[in-house]
């Protein structure tokens, strides 16, 4: 029985497959039960707890994939914690942004990984660089738009 891969291995698999569009792959990286959250949402998602759950979140038909905007993963910083199953990755995706010019998102994932695999992963992107940089600015704002508004705070 080989041994189960590092924090940092399950990691660079999870950005990569994501980068490289290879999504049918990612929820096995998962625990069967597992916390994933999204921060920075916007609009705001519900957590992840499941790897069936999770499958869903990564399910991109067919047809839609050839239109997914180009990415790679640059500048990986993968910092080790007092605990062995916990990492903290920076990063950042580059997309080819609609006009041809590159545009970074960055990225802090804070994960929890136990025999292989993501049991608990806090994942911070930065929503308005990966809307813009998807050439996808208008949804945004539409999500926007439909948000309940808050009071003001006075």
């Amino acid at each position: 029985m080989s041994p189960s891969p590092s924090p940092r291995e399950v990691f660079l698999r999870l950005v990569h497959g994501v980068a490289d569009g290879n999504f049918d792959e990612l929820p096995d990286l998962y625990g069967e039960v597992t916390d994933v959250r999204h921060p920075m949402a916007t609009p705001q998602s519900e957590p992840l707890t499941s790897r069936s759950a999770l499958r869903e979140h990564f399910t991109v038909p067919p047809e839609a994939r050839e239109s997914l905007p180009k990415r790679r993963v640059v500048d990986v910083v993968v910092h080790e914690t007092a605990d062995p199953e916990v990492i903290v990755a920076e990063f950042a995706y580059e997309f080819m942004s609609p006009d041809g010019s590159p545009a970074k998102v960055p990225c802090v994932f804070v994960m929890r990984i136990r025999d292989g695999r993501i049991i608990e992963s806090r994942d911070y992107i930065d929503p308005i660089r990966t809307y813009t940089a998807r050439g996808d600015l208008d949804r945004l704002l539409a999500s926007l738009r439909r948000a309940p508004a808050r009071p003001r705070e006075h």
